[in-house]
């Protein structure tokens, strides 16, 4: 499998979501700025499984969906699940444990682009939560 950093991938979204702030006609949820994000979790019980995908599906649009995924998978046809790979989020808020498991992921298949992205906005995550 070949994967693409994502347009979405540069981690623009990511930062205006963690900062609160509109990202690509998303709003952040909450009046708290950290509120949208998650820095403790366990990712295997908060990754999203095809049933919320599905659900997020009913209600959002594919550009929507893709910026909660930092890699494209080549080949793979648009406006699919299978087009989109290493998600972050549970649709809802960036889990800092989401971009630990890109990381590794990234890394273990050696998708450097998205490796070093995922590395990227886990060190600002770690910057702003920190301030």
């Amino acid at each position: 499998m070949s994967v693409s950093l994502a347009e979405s991938g540069d981690g623009e979204w990511a930062r205006a979501h963690l900062h609160g702030e509109q990202g690509r006609g998303q709003a952040c949820e909450g009046a708290d700025r950290r509120a949208a994000v998650v820095l403790r979790s366990r990712w295997q019980d908060r990754q999203p499984r095809a049933r919320e995908q599905n659900t997020f599906l009913k209600t959002h649009s594919w550009e929507e969906y893709a910026v909660w995924h930092l890699g494209l998978t080549e080949g793979a046809a648009e406006e699919t699940k299978a087009r989109y790979a290493f998600v972050y989020g549970d649709f809802r808020r960036v889990h800092r444990m989401g971009l630990i498991a890109c990381h590794y992921r990234a890394a273990e298949w050696r998708h450097k682009e998205v490796e070093l992205a995922a590395h990227e906005l886990l060190q600002y995550l770690d910057r702003k939560s920190a301030s």
